[in-house]
């Protein structure tokens, strides 16, 4: 596959991400996947599955795992529900991202992506040791398996998140750098976080968003790939820089309008690959 294949974040049930046969509409050659739901992860679903990912030529880079009652409504609701930091679902999530790690198997993926929550940014706190060894209890399961977790960047700063990798110490963990979630959360300038946790990263979102008027405390706002805060030259040629030689996903969650939602995805690939061409020439 050529370097930097570009991808789109898809969906097989209703939800965030494009439909497949958008995604062949548009000519991408890679996808990443929103888990489907717990009814539709079976053997005969994954095999039918495989032979519709066929017949349109895409190939998943990850499986993302998403889970029941999480809200991305506002930055404490996500706080409160995101991930494996709440610990009244900490225990079901976590068997449920097993499942979920079963099913990319049975797809020939090898590595599930999540948002893990709001990482305590104190060491000390019980939450952060809680939390740090239900990600060495996923990433060990995973490892048996032979697949890589990568964790979402956004909610917590990259310090925060680099010094939680190396504390967890898993071999097969990594990063899936999404540089607008650094500005919609207010946690950091987008292309330093990248230099900073670029060792790890293994996936990437091409998404892009103007900074809150209060950052941290409201959401920024998300726009169309190239149009935004991101400075989408930049991160590209740092990427390039840190020799990051994986998909490209561009993800736009406005599955509400799919026409719209279309356009600004067929926007981002133009500015994708007009920027491939004045690095790689």
């Amino acid at each position: 596959m050529e370097k930097w294949p570009i991808g789109v974040f898809a969906s097989i049930d209703a939800g965030l991400g494009v439909q497949l046969s958008v995604a062949h509409e548009l000519g991408v050659p890679t996808i990443q996947l929103h888990t489907p739901k717990k009814s539709s992860r079976t053997p005969e679903n994954a095999k039918r599955f495989l032979q519709q990912l066929q017949e349109y030529g895409l190939t998943i880079t990850v499986v993302f795992a998403g889970f029941e009652g999480e809200s991305y409504a506002d930055i404490p609701t996500v706080a409160k529900t995101v991930g494996l930091v709440p610990p009244e679902t900490r225990e079901e999530r976590k068997q449920e991202l097993k499942e979920i790690a079963d099913f990319a198997k049975l797809l020939g993926v090898d590595a599930v992506g999540l948002h893990i929550g709001f990482i305590p940014h104190d060491r000390q706190d019980p939450l952060y040791q809680d939390v740090l060894r239900v990600a060495q209890e996923v990433c060990d399961y995973c490892a048996n398996q032979g697949q890589r977790i990568h964790l979402e960047t956004g909610q917590e700063s990259a310090d925060t998140l680099l010094q939680f990798l190396k504390d967890v110490n898993r071999s097969n963990l990594f990063v899936n750098f999404d540089p607008a979630n650094m500005i919609l959360y207010g946690s950091g300038d987008p292309i330093e976080a990248l230099k900073k946790v670029g060792a790890y990263v293994r996936s990437v979102h091409c998404k892009d968003a103007k900074w809150a008027a209060q950052a941290g405390k409201e959401w920024g706002v998300e726009v169309p790939f190239g149009t935004g805060d991101v400075n989408a030259e930049l991160f590209l040629k740092t990427l390039a820089e840190l020799g990051y030689d994986g998909a490209l996903t561009i993800e736009r969650e406005i599955p509400q309008e799919p026409e719209r939602q279309k356009q600004e995805i067929g926007h981002a690939i133009r500015v994708i690959q007009e920027i491939k061409r004045k690095i790689f020439g």
